[in-house]
């Protein structure tokens, strides 16, 4: 199979009128094979990483069913898979290329099967030389600054006989005016800003995502007023860091001057917002989330590693000390602050004294949850090539450690909650029971109860009658 490569960008307004074209194309067909068949085609997409990703999918997905696709959820039902990829952790890569390897023997049996990849992995070349090589049943790829260029690459793969791979390795303007398909009714994705300025000497973030661009403040709140029209009653703000929204834009709006925009749009309930980077955090946005009703008490900061040597071998840009002083005033204007962060065990160099400086920085936050991961070597990143590596038993044995200490920290926290009664938004039904419903607080803690579907979309105050060691169970008071 001969492959077609495009790394040339043309204007995104040609591109977004082409796509309208191909779109109007595509659909066409597919309501006739409908029509004489009885078959609709079939698309699944498989979402690896973050939130980010997620709403990419979303925007993929809303593009597919206007081609006249219909979302189902397995692969085996499916005429056209989509792998949106994630390359932060070696972990998601391996998951990707093992379902690669599955979908093989699914395209043997099934030879009209489009299956597509996409997403951050596609950025990093040695990747894109990988699936040609050992994947050239692959019939599509693009990289992250790709997306809106999707149904043009899709009719490409459709009509010929090729293995069409196209990206870009640098990001363009942003891009408006997409449709997004939202995965849920009651809250909704929406981007702030692409890309990231930071260079972690460990992400790879910066290299697949592309440098900061921040939409205009008007975009943004527009998109916002229409989910209000159409029901949305909680937006999570996206960007790689959200602090440092307006940086590369005329307008004199920065993240506080947003968040208040935000906060005066009708009809929405409850505002959330990832991630923050503790270097760009101010007393401006501390004063911002207490005085705007709608911004909720929640903080995920990450902190990464509680050690000063780590945090600059990391190019982190505070310090520890820093760290807490955020925490400290944040807790005096919203004493019912919710705090989570991120940990990374194991980074190049660390030592037995850096990491009880991260114990220690757990048991002085007392978070009220913590991501936590062991560092992996990403390729093209400074820290790939440190001399110090941490062998992997040491790394599992911080983790046992860490989650030793950080675990009942957590229950106990939880168990504060025994009696109380809290505000929760009704997001739909819980995962743990067909028969319950679920919410969150405005600290981001989820609660299970009995109640009527009714009751999605609505605020509604619950009685905690048995916490749990990752989530409340409670019923309505009346």
């Amino acid at each position: 199979m001969s492959k077609r490569e495009v790394f040339n960008i043309e204007s995104v307004e040609e591109i977004l009128n082409r796509n309208d074209e191909v779109i109007r194309n595509i659909k066409t067909i597919n309501d006739q094979i409908f029509k004489e068949s009885g078959n609709q085609k079939n698309a699944f997409t498989v979402t690896y990483g973050c939130q980010m990703n997620e709403h990419d999918s979303e925007k993929l997905e809303a593009m597919l069913m206007d081609m006249g696709y219909n979302i189902v959820k397995s692969v085996e039902e499916s005429d056209l898979v989509i792998f949106n990829t994630c390359c932060v952790r070696e972990n998601a890569e391996f998951k990707v290329y093992g379902n690669l390897g599955r979908i093989k023997k699914l395209k043997e049996t099934k030879p009209d099967l489009i299956l597509a990849v996409c997403g951050c992995m596609m950025q990093q070349p040695h990747v894109v030389e990988q699936i040609k090589k050992k994947y050239k049943y692959v019939d599509l790829v693009f990289g992250t600054h790709n997306l809106h260029n999707f149904p043009v690459l899709l009719e490409e793969t459709l009509t010929g006989n090729q293995q069409v791979v196209e990206v870009w390795d640098s990001q363009g303007d942003v891009v408006e005016g997409m449709q997004i398909s939202r995965k849920k009714e009651v809250k909704a994705y929406v981007n702030i800003m692409y890309g990231c300025d930071n260079f972690c000497s460990y992400c790879i973030v910066p290299y697949t995502r592309g440098r900061e661009r921040s939409r205009r403040p008007e975009d943004i709140v527009e998109e916002i007023r229409q989910l209000a029209v159409e029901g949305t009653k909680e937006v999570m703000l996206l960007g790689q860091n959200v602090n440092s929204y307006g940086n590369n834009i005329d307008d004199a709006v920065d993240f506080p001057d947003l968040l208040k925009l935000v906060n005066a749009v009708d009809g929405i309930e409850r505002i959330r917002f990832m991630t923050s980077h503790p270097k760009d955090i101010t007393q401006k946005l501390i004063e911002t989330m207490a005085e705007s009703d709608k911004v909720c008490e929640y903080l995920h900061l990450p902190i990464q590693s509680g050690s000063n040597t780590i945090l600059k071998n990391m190019n982190r840009k505070y310090t520890r000390e820093h760290y807490m002083d955020i925490i400290d005033r944040a807790k005096t204007l919203m004493p019912e602050l919710g705090v989570t962060t991120d940990i990374i065990l194991g980074f190049p160099g660390e030592t037995e004294s850096d990491f009880m400086d991260t114990m220690n920085m757990i048991e002085t936050i007392q978070y009220d949850s913590a991501f936590t991961y062991l560092y992996s070597k990403r390729t093209g990143t400074p820290a790939a090539t440190h001399d110090h590596q941490v062998t992997e038993e040491d790394k599992h044995d911080r983790m046992n450690r860490l989650l030793a200490v950080l675990n009942p920290m957590i229950h106990e926290k939880m168990r504060t909650f025994d009696g109380k009664v809290v505000e929760i938004l009704v997001e739909g039904v819980s995962k743990t029971s067909d028969e319950l419903l679920m919410g969150r607080t405005r600290q981001n803690q989820i609660v299970n109860f009995n109640g009527d579907t009714a009751l999605i979309g609505k605020l509604v105050n619950i009685k905690i009658t048995k916490p749990k060691k990752f989530s409340l169970f409670g019923e309505v008071v009346e």
